[in-house]
């Protein structure tokens, strides 16, 4: 396995929603262990940021898609320090769609080899005074202490997929009042 300095972010390959093999996996216990790694890599090349694994993938037990999300948190005023960070590891843009993240909040896709397999990466690009950044927090940390809440919103991503969805947007659009429920009002 090559060094964490030689460690190349890979090619995104987009999933088929329409797979169920590729659009629901079970929870993996190497996400986080993925996760610290990307984190490492990204922190180091740029020192002020925070990066925090976020997601299905941050929740053990969590079915999901398997992608790995993450947030860059970096201080207000350091946009383009932070997407050059992660640019220079490797990662790409998202590919155009209606509603793809604008490079004021962006996301970048990207891979990495981890104990023999591919592992997809997101990382969400947030400035650390946006509210987006306690909405993820939130979210995260309700579901990893409510079983009951986790396994309701794994269901609501199987049932949209099983509902014939293909599209991203739709598929996110399919379980945002779940989401917007467990974050609640604070």
């Amino acid at each position: 396995m090559p060094s964490e300095a030689e460690t190349v972010i890979g090619r995104y390959e987009y999933i088929s929603y329409e797979d169920p093999a590729t659009a629901f996996r079970p929870y993996d216990p190497r996400f986080p262990e993925v996760a610290r790694r990307v984190a490492a890599l990204i922190e180091a090349r740029m020192p002020e940021a925070r990066v925090e694994h976020i997601g299905s993938t941050a929740v053990p037990g969590c079915a999901g898609k398997g992608v790995v999300d993450m947030m860059l948190v970096y201080p207000p005023g350091k946009l383009a320090t932070a997407r050059d960070a992660v640019d220079a590891l490797g990662f790409q843009r998202q590919r155009p769609r209606p509603n793809a993240f604008t490079e004021d909040r962006p996301l970048r896709i990207g891979t990495i080899e981890h104990d023999g397999e591919q592992f997809r990466l997101h990382v969400h690009v947030i400035a650390a005074d946006w509210p987006e950044v306690a909405n993820q927090r939130r979210f995260r940390d309700r579901l990893r202490a409510d079983d009951t809440l986790r396994d309701a919103y794994a269901a609501r991503k199987q049932t949209v997929l099983a509902a014939g969805v293909s599209d991203p947007d739709a598929y996110n659009q399919g379980k945002e009042d779940i989401i917007l429920g467990v974050i609640g009002d604070e």
